[in-house]
Formats: structure tokens, C-alpha cells, sequence
């Protein structure tokens, strides 16, 4: 049995703030505004894989009202879904995600976040699919007040 998951996350960026994607600390001026570290691209993973098999969203498992979740790393979440995944029975095929962000240009890390998440989610890394655009200056990325990620992720009945 095979089940598909959509993803999405956006956040505000600030200065005085890191800059992760992917699990990875990007070098900016700005960084995420959030509860927790902030990173877009591993919270529209973690609601593409719950979104799959119907178990809510990052809210409901991670809420933000709660302060032990207060500037966690996301890969922490995300080994979190991961285990409630497979406790499910199921596993990753693959995903497809995406970056929307004007600046910084994120293409020299893009490598470092597929190998960072495909270690958390125990796969191999040519499943795991890690793309970046800007959306030509225009909206919130565009004036570089904010940063988004889109995901798609494959499960599979082991």
C-alpha cells in the first residue's frame, strides 16, 4: 500500500536569528523566526509524512505553546516522526522538496541537507530530493522578509 503526503512551511525572517534548512546552518544576516529553530524545509517534510497516514500536522504533535519544543532542532522532530512512521508500519520511497527564499543562495548546501535528512530518516539519499527557487523578487520571499518549503513525500506499507 502505498500513501502520498503533502508539506508546507513558512516562517519569517529576522535578524539576530540562525539560518537552518535542512538541518543545516546556513551563514546569513537573517535567520528564522520561530518556536523552534525554525526550519521550513524539515517542518514540510514532518507534515508530509504525517499528512500521509492522516496523523495531524507539526501542531498537533509538536505544539507551540509548548516550551519544551522552544529553539529545538528540528532534526530532533523529525527522527521523532520518523520512529512514529515506521511504528506505523510504513517507510520513506521518496520526496521532493523545495526552498523559496531570495538570499542567501542555498545551492552549496543543498548536498549537505539531502545527506543530513536522508541519515535522519534512514534512507538512501537518492530518495531524497532537495530543491531551491526564488520567486524573482516578488511576495514575502522576493523582498526577503520571509522563507517557505514545499514537500511530497512517498510512504510504503513495509
Amino acid at each position: 500500500m502505498l500513501r502520498i503526503g503533502n508539506g508546507y512551511d513558512v516562517h519569517k525572517l529576522v535578524e539576530g536569528r540562525k539560518l537552518v534548512l535542512g538541518g543545516i546552518e546556513i551563514p546569513h544576516t537573517k535567520g528564522v523566526l520561530g518556536h523552534s529553530d525554525g526550519d521550513v524545509l524539515i517542518h514540510a517534510i514532518m507534515d508530509a509524512m504525517l499528512g500521509a497516514l492522516a496523523l495531524g500536522d507539526i501542531g498537533q504533535h509538536f505544539p507551540d505553546t509548548d516550551m519544551k519544543y522552544k529553539n529545538i532542532d528540528s532534526s530532533i522532530l523529525l527522527t521523532k516522526v520518523t520512529n512514529l512512521i515506521k511504528s506505523k508500519g510504513y517507510s520513506i520511497v521518496n520526496l521532493d522538496s523545495i526552498i523559496v527564499l531570495q538570499k542567501p543562495k542555498v545551492k552549496p548546501y543543498i548536498e549537505d541537507m539531502r545527506a543530513k535528512i536522508a541519515s535522519i530518516l534512514q534512507v538512501e539519499i537518492d530518495r531524497v530530493s532537495v530543491k531551491a527557487t526564488t520567486e524573482e523578487k516578488l511576495g514575502f520571499t522576493g523582498d526577503e522578509s520571509g522563507v517557505k518549503s514545499y514537500c511530497v513525500v512517498l510512504l510504503e506499507k513495509m
